[in-house]
């Protein structure tokens, strides 16, 4: 078994029918086949074997499916990294998976390189774009030049094909590793849904990061093993977006919610009388990444005649959960039933099943898509796998109809715009300043992204400090959706009897 397997099944079913379409250019599934053999044979021919990683620094951009299938054909192990890291963040996920080879856009180069020196296993940077290729790296259009045939590499069902990373509860990010059994048996099991199965002929938005586990299989994963089409865009812009709806008849949007909330706010800011965006084309709405406001699943359902699918997963569940399109309607504020093939628990404190509807308790969730542990971290693994059961961290009750809702993290996870943001990281990078003394982060409403961070902070006895002053100093130490949208310097900090700050306490009404 290798997921890759789903892009070579489509070519042979959908020779030229477009799989991409990128900035008005067409890539036939046959064309897009060929491109990915190519890259598992360059990667081959640099001394790329099985089990080896290969990060992948890019934005959507066809090299990016290229590279992902490629290196998972060769039989490597793919690590996709978001392009807004830092470097600093950079460095310790590529030192931590011990990454042989990194390719990357241009843009993402320098950052790289002031890197490198210190990232003894990298072995190779394979630059996308050019050439001619910065010295000291590899052009991939000139790697994927040569004739040579992709190797013939056997891969097992329980081999990792994915790492992906996510922020930990400390500064220290985690890598899921995914199988291609755990890949594949989610594609499996939200293809199993009727009401959310991509089909053949459908045109599909892919508009979210692929370096997300979310876009990477949810959305480019299943439109690949149905043989759709997907409209790739760089980033997302409303207008834009709805622009290619209207030029390419685009059949279904996967989003986030601040997507859907950006899409409505572009058709109540037109001038009256004005016509509303045409997306009588859309047939599926899909929402996950972040909890859907109930006023944005109405007001969508009104302004376009289209309803909103909401879902809900994990990195660590390859990450498709639940879905609310498994029921007779979207109820408002929840994530749906459990996926076809997925056994879901709600368990109290002492790990009991709840007793009650209503009642609530943490997520545990076993099925084939439960990834198999974080790399190189077998204390944390011990923390989320308990035996076949993966715990969550979330926590939900169910109603009288078996739909789950979503009513607090045990964690404190914030998540802006899909990304997962963990407190202690963004607190450890602030108290490097030196005129902080201590600082605390929660995560307030956002309009625009969901959640957004807020950090509570105190200042060295003598100093003074603004939020101005501190958010200049983050730039450099943090990507830009970890950064506080808001900066309180206050006097003092609430604290349990043991000295912990009390988060809870900051996201109380009387502390806004």
């Amino acid at each position: 078994m290798n997921v890759a397997d789903i892009l070579r099944d489509a070519a042979e079913d959908h020779p030229a029918k477009p799989a991409l379409i990128f900035q008005g250019r067409s890539i036939p599934f046959e064309e897009l086949d060929e491109r990915v053999d190519l890259t598992a044979a360059a990667l081959a021919a640099l001394g790329v074997e099985k089990g080896d990683r290969v990060a992948l620094l890019a934005g959507n951009v066809p090299e990016f499916v290229y590279c992902l299938y490629g290196a998972v054909r060769a039989g490597a192990v793919v690590c996709p990294l978001n392009v807004m890291l830092t470097p600093e963040e950079l460095g310790f996920i590529l030192a931590d998976a011990g990454a042989k080879v990194a390719i990357t856009e241009l843009e993402s180069l320098p950052g790289l390189l002031d890197i490198r020196k210190r990232l003894p296993d990298l072995q190779t940077v394979i630059v996308i774009g050019g050439p001619p290729a910065p010295p000291g790296t590899v052009s991939l259009e000139e790697a994927l030049l040569s004739e040579a045939e992709a190797p013939q590499v056997a891969t097992e069902p329980s081999d990792v094909a994915v790492i992906a990373y996510t922020a930990g509860t400390t500064a220290d990010p985690k890598g899921a590793m995914l199988t291609h059994r755990n890949l594949s048996a989610n594609l499996d099991q939200m293809g199993s849904v009727p009401d959310l199965a991509v089909a053949t002929e459908d045109v599909v938005l892919l508009a979210l990061p692929l370096s997300h586990i979310y876009a990477l299989n949810v959305i480019l994963g299943l439109t690949i093993k149905m043989g759709a089409t997907a409209v790739l865009m760089e980033g997302f812009d409303p207008r834009e977006t709805l622009e290619l709806v209207q030029r390419h008849g685009v059949t279904v949007l996967f989003g986030a919610p601040p997507m859907f909330s950006a899409w409505l706010a572009l058709a109540e800011a037109l001038p009256k009388g004005a016509p509303a965006p045409d997306v009588s084309s859309v047939r599926l709405a899909v929402s996950g990444a972040a909890p859907l406001p109930a006023h944005v699943l109405a007001a969508f359902a009104e302004r376009f005649g289209v309803t909103i699918w909401e879902g809900y997963g994990l990195t660590e569940a390859g990450p498709a959960v639940t879905t609310n399109a498994l029921g007779p309607e979207a109820k408002p504020s929840s994530i749906g039933l459990p996926l076809p093939g997925l056994e879901v628990r709600l368990v109290d404190e002492s790990g009991q099943d709840v007793e009650e509807e209503d009642d609530a308790g943490e997520i545990l969730v076993k099925g084939p898509n439960v990834f198999a542990g974080y790399w190189g971290k077998p204390e944390e693994t011990s923390r989320v796998l308990d035996g076949e059961w993966l715990r969550t961290g979330d926590v939900a009750y169910r109603d009288e109809d078996g739909y789950l809702f979503i009513v607090d993290r045990k964690k404190d996870l914030i998540i802006v715009s899909g990304f997962n943001v963990y407190p202690k990281e963004v607190e450890l990078a602030i108290e490097q300043h030196p005129k902080v003394a201590e600082a605390a982060v929660v995560g307030i409403a956002d309009d625009r992204t969901g959640e957004a961070v807020q950090a509570w902070v105190t200042a060295r006895e003598g100093q003074r400090l603004t939020g101005e002053e501190l958010t200049e100093f983050l730039r450099e130490r943090l990507a830009r959706f970890k950064l506080p949208k808001e900066v309180r310097v206050v006097e003092e900090l609430p604290h349990h009897v043991t000295g912990k700050v009390l988060r809870r306490a900051l996201r109380r009404p009387d502390q806004s």
